[in-house]
């Protein structure tokens, strides 16, 4: 949207939220100057919105009171932000309880939207994939939102099955990336595919690509695990300073249940049977961490039996947490510093 377009709407908006505007305020607020502002308020009134004037003082601009404004007048970035809400809030369940208002209200706001931006917009809600994690198993990250002139390009590669071309923080030039999918973890986007400079898979988020555009041509996307599971195995093999193996007792369906799939990659052991069935088979667990000190209560958390085969460090951070749970166990006094 051009820049004089914007502010005439955020000068709408102003108004909108009632009381005399003067000039030198509205100036203020756009950023331009007052002999603009006038310009604006003109191009509102062609648009048979009625602003009046106000003479005096403590005069200036207002709309005309019990005046019902057009249903939806939304840059790209708020009709991106208003879809994509109600879309999160379905998925999470957040407005199960209004029933289909979701999809109603969804459906509105599509219906007003002009027919470019509309097939853009279906174009992210066809290709997003949200993960889910487990329940009783807590990730924290920052949310880190795409912009729109990033998300926007991607969702549509993804769509059409074209390449695409991105400008990644921390490297320079451009990246060729064959994009398999669009996918929402945790407070952040990601988007996971080949890339073509590196002749590898690879996931990157979003909010770290400066600049996209979609480039010609088509790909057949390979066959294999979904856009989400990709991006979970990419967090979890993600390289870090420390890399743990351990073995649990179980299914591993139950160990999955309660380890996220972003945090441990679960796989039978080998010699241990297949670990999905009903016997008391084990399953190995990889695990990649920048720190140790979370992983005892963790494994403790699993209520199974475990053996840590690295790192050493580890077993030993399991042993001083056995001893503190005895000691508490025992009302032995925690020791003074």
């Amino acid at each position: 949207m051009s820049r004089p377009v914007s502010r005439v709407l955020t000068l709408l908006e102003l108004l909108q939220a009632g009381g005399v505007r003067s000039v030198a305020e509205l100036a203020e607020r756009l950023g331009v100057a007052e002999r603009t502002v006038r310009r604006y308020v003109d191009h509102l009134v062609d648009l048979d919105v009625p602003v009046e004037s106000v003479r005096g003082r403590y005069g200036g601009y207002r709309l005309a009171p019990g005046h019902r404004m057009p249903p939806l007048m939304l840059t790209d970035d708020e009709a991106l932000a208003v879809l994509l809400g109600l879309v999160a809030g379905r998925r999470t369940g957040i407005t199960a309880a209004a029933g289909t208002a979701g999809e109603t209200a969804a459906a509105k706001v599509r219906r007003v939207l002009p027919e470019r931006l509309r097939h853009r917009l279906d174009a992210v809600l066809d290709s997003l994939t949200f993960t889910s994690a487990p329940a009783g198993a807590a990730e924290s990250t920052a949310a880190a939102a795409p912009e729109a002139a990033v998300l926007l390009p991607v969702a549509d590669a993804v769509r059409h099955h074209r390449p695409l071309a991105i400008r990644y923080t921390g490297r320079s030039g451009e990246r060729t990336v064959y994009p398999y999918g669009l996918v929402a973890h945790a407070g952040r986007w990601y988007v996971t595919g080949r890339d073509l400079s590196a002749g590898a898979d690879r996931t990157f988020r979003l909010d770290r690509i400066h600049g996209a555009r979609v480039l010609p041509g088509t790909f057949a996307p390979p066959p294999g695990p979904g856009p989400a599971e990709r991006v979970l195995t990419a967090l979890a093999t993600a390289p870090y300073r420390h890399e743990v193996t351990v073995r649990v007792r179980g299914t591993a369906e139950e160990i999955r249940a309660r380890l996220p799939g972003s945090v441990a990659v679960v796989a039978a052991a080998d010699g241990e049977g297949d670990g999905e069935g009903e016997g008391e088979g084990w399953c190995r667990v990889e695990i990649r961490a920048e720190r140790l000190d979370w992983l005892p209560g963790l494994l403790a958390s699993l209520d199974r039996p475990f053996v840590v085969e690295r790192p050493d460090e580890l077993r030993g951070l399991v042993a001083d947490l056995a001893n503190r749970l005895m000691d508490a166990a025992r009302g032995t006094p925690p020791p003074r510093d």
